[in-house]
């Protein structure tokens, strides 16, 4: 479309301004279009090219081996969760029972079959209990001496606490015993 077809029907020339603005309008809005259209396709084409040479199989067994890796890594990372979950509550509990050491306590415990036990808490109790039973000069003694009486003092006589020593010294200054 050009002004000279719009002036032949008759249309003046405000009229063919406004005709040519729309239409302009629409124009610019298709080659905008076709421009972008224009440029995705060339970045898909410069794109196509760097795959070219590339062996698909060969990427397939790196993803594959790499995602067996990945899997490995986690199933070590659990376990080794698991075992310092094990050592925590081996630990934990060992303190219950007071060992003079821990470390010299550990041959008497059957780690391997406490790790596979399904209540490890219940069976770590039984396993420190029963070589507590029998080697107890591995714990420390918990009872508490216990005091029988007071002490007699200078005198022979027993002095109960601080505040009665006290008096009696008071006395022994002032003459009034």
């Amino acid at each position: 479309m050009n002004t000279e077809d719009l002036q032949a029907k008759g249309f003046t020339q405000e009229q063919i301004n406004y005709v040519m603005a729309e239409y302009g309008k629409d124009i610019n809005g298709v080659k905008q279009d076709r421009d972008n259209y224009k440029t995705q396709l060339e970045n898909a084409q410069k794109t196509l090219k760097s795959f070219e040479g590339v062996n698909v199989s060969e990427l397939q067994g790196k993803i594959n081996t790499l995602t067996t890796e990945l899997a490995n890594k986690d199933v070590e990372y659990q376990k080794q969760i698991a075992e310092r979950d094990f050592n925590d509550l081996l630990k934990s509990t060992a303190v219950n029972y007071k060992p003079r050491d821990f470390e010299a306590v550990m041959p008497f415990l059957d780690v391997e079959k406490l790790k596979a036990s399904k209540n490890q808490e219940a069976d770590i109790k039984a396993a420190f209990e029963a070589v507590k039973k029998d080697k107890a000069y591995l714990f420390q003694d918990t009872q508490i001496p216990r005091v029988v009486a007071p002490t007699p003092g200078p005198g022979g006589q027993a002095v109960d606490d601080t505040k009665t020593r006290a008096n009696e010294a008071l006395r022994s200054i002032l003459g009034k015993e």
